[in-house]
């Protein structure tokens, strides 16, 4: 681990019980979904991580618990050093407090995790969908969202496609 980050996640580990790992030269620290805001403060205010870079998830389906993390990636632009966060959250009612008091560039990365993976963040300021329309059933990046097939058309296959393809009808 590189040293200027050993301090921080002393420090995440002994405030929380943060545990660590190392993967490819990042350092992922692991933190509780009751605390995460907490940590997010902290990092921020003690540590000057002042950028949340990226704010996804990861679904580990068939996993039920954790089956998903919710990943924070913090930039600290004065120090040249980046963090990430990560929540594990249950499969059976993912929900995770929102960080939009503490970065607010969380407030769109939050609805997205909400209208993609179903997560829910309590607290948030404006809870609605952003990427599917408000009638869409399920979430397209959960890895049990069923898939559509539409065979790609070629040249040599066209006749074949053109029979099966719905067109619109004036």
């Amino acid at each position: 681990m590189e040293k200027s980050l050993e301090p921080i996640v002393k420090d995440l580990q002994d405030k929380f019980g943060a545990t660590f790992e190392e993967f490819r030269g990042e350092v992922h620290c692991f933190i509780k979904p009751e605390q995460i805001v907490e940590a997010l403060t902290l990092v921020r205010d003690a540590h000057q991580f002042e950028l949340l870079s990226a704010q996804t998830a990861m679904d580990y389906f068939p996993q039920v618990s954790p089956r998903f993390h919710v990943i924070y990636q913090l930039t600290s632009l004065a120090k040249n050093l980046s963090v990430q966060l990560r929540v594990p959250v249950s499969g059976d009612s993912p929900k995770v407090p929102t960080a939009a008091n503490v970065y607010k560039s969380a407030v769109w990365r939050e609805r997205e995790l909400l209208d993609m993976f179903g997560i829910e963040f309590e607290g948030h300021p404006d809870p609605r969908r952003i990427l599917m329309p408000e009638d869409a059933e399920g979430h397209p990046l959960r890895k049990d969202f069923p898939l559509g097939y539409e065979e790609p058309q070629f040249s040599f296959n066209f006749e074949e496609i053109d029979l099966r393809k719905p067109y619109a009808k004036e």
